[in-house]
């Protein structure tokens, strides 16, 4: 394992992902459900009077407080895992450009930059007639030649891997 691998979490950290998840869960939103109904249900034994409602209204509030911050942990925790993967997406692929691998730290103009040439890029895709016009036989072919040539040239360190595709014809 690699020292990456082997990072322990806080305790914080490990308590926020396992009560989001349980907060997520079918028998979590059944218990709030059931604790609701028996509040509800005792409503006629304390005369559903000021104190009774206070009872449910300081709890949900209560819980919502810490449910926030707890929820905002996991999931800044989960964005930035997302974030890093499409990061090494973006930075393994020759043909995309390594400007998006900083995006989220650009300001809002420069990101409308990129997307007006996205939209573009869209524009020119949606001229095409059908789907096998921009994604054909032709294009898988290149790709893999391009692929094929670079994992080949005798300065690159990678393996070339196995390939279990058998070769498509054209009739």
């Amino acid at each position: 394992m690699n020292s990456i691998s082997q990072h322990k979490s806080s305790a914080f950290e490990k308590f926020a992902s396992k009560v989001s998840k349980a907060a997520g869960s079918t028998p979590a939103f059944i218990g709030a459900l059931f604790l609701v109904i028996a509040w509800a249900a005792s409503g006629p034994i304390f005369d559903y009077s000021e104190t009774w409602q206070l009872v449910i209204n300081t709890g949900t509030t209560i819980i919502t407080f810490l449910m926030v911050f707890l929820i905002q942990k996991a999931q800044n925790k989960d964005s930035l895992a997302i974030q890093l993967k499409l990061n090494e997406l973006v930075a393994s692929n020759d043909l995309s450009s390594n400007s998006l691998v900083d995006i989220e730290n650009m300001t809002e103009e420069e990101m409308i930059i990129i997307q007006k040439y996205y939209h573009h890029l869209s524009k020119l895709a949606k001229k095409d007639i059908t789907i096998r016009t921009s994604h054909s036989i032709a294009e898988a072919e290149e790709v893999h030649s391009r692929k094929k040539e670079k994992n080949n040239k005798p300065n690159n360190t990678k393996k070339p891997a196995k390939s279990t595709t058998k070769k498509i014809t054209k009739k």
